[in-house]
């Protein structure tokens, strides 16, 4: 589905420092299985202040445990202050780069670490400042704009890949699009008005967007997808084949099934998984 280098491949399949310190110094954990990913970092300091061990526990996919394995590795060695420097760039150019929809994964790294240095120094990190934008995933407007100035972003797509936000039900898309039009000047678009689609017609064209532009990904990594029903804008969906035992399932359905067929069908379409 995604092209991965030959470093994220090496963590993914041999993952460096797995576990859990049980007399920790730090421990960091963000993220909810609910959602699709979550990641727990421990570790252990000596008298120096320096990081002497750490482990980490991921659930999600390839790419999250890749960068958790890699920012255990880089944690190694350094003081609290050498690893309170290290940002979500400095774990996805360690890994060789990650592909654009996965940089949420080295993000997870970066607030497990910050959580994990907070725990350490007994001071537990501050309430999240200004409007929730995002309820799915629990983003505020403060870390919209800071994604949106850090790493140069201009598309709702793009800050959904970097801090997931708007990729869970969508209807924060309109307020994070405002967001960055604030944020760099663009100027709103303009919003073309679709002509009404009678259910048949919707239900053909989301089998024709299934056949065309995901089916053949899924099938490269042994997996499948299946159409179970159309209620409304409400797409029931059944996974195949390697995806359907995949954990990073929900992720292939919010990251890719959902976004082609809002692009190719309907912005409005939600999908769900039928797991009978």
């Amino acid at each position: 589905m995604w092209e991965y280098s030959d470093k994220v491949k090496d963590h993914f399949l041999n993952p460096r420092n797995v576990g859990v310190i049980e007399d920790a110094d730090g421990v960091g954990e963000v993220g909810s299985i609910s959602c699709g990913d979550a990641l727990k970092l421990t570790f252990k300091v000596d008298e120096d202040d320096r990081i002497v061990d750490v482990k980490f526990q991921t659930f999600g996919c390839a790419s999250a445990i890749a960068s958790s394995s890699a920012l255990t590795e880089m944690l190694k060695g350094r003081t609290i202050e050498e690893a309170e420097k290290i940002t979500n760039d400095d774990i996805a150019n360690y890994l060789g780069g990650l592909p654009k929809e996965k940089m949420h994964c080295s993000v997870m790294g970066q607030e497990a670490l910050e959580k994990a240095i907070a725990c350490y120094r007994g001071k537990p990190l501050e309430e999240k400042e200004g409007e929730l934008v995002c309820e799915c995933f629990g983003v505020t407007d403060v870390e919209i704009r800071r994604v949106l100035t850090d790493h140069h972003l201009a598309a709702v797509e793009d800050v959904t890949n970097y801090i997931k936000a708007g990729g869970g039900c969508g209807k924060c898309q309109d307020r994070i699009q405002e967001l960055i039009n604030e944020v760099t000047g663009q100027t709103p678009p303009v919003k073309e008005e679709r002509p009404r689609m009678s259910n048949i017609q919707k239900i053909r064209l989301i089998e024709e967007t299934l056949e065309r532009e995901i089916k053949p990904v899924l099938k490269q990594d042994g997996g499948d997808i299946d159409l179970v029903d159309v209620e409304g804008n409400r797409v029931q969906v059944k996974l195949r084949g390697s995806c359907s035992s995949c954990s990073a399932a929900q992720i292939t359905l919010e990251a890719f099934v959902e976004k082609k067929l809002r692009e190719f069908v309907l912005p409005e379409l939600v999908v769900e998984e039928v797991r009978s």
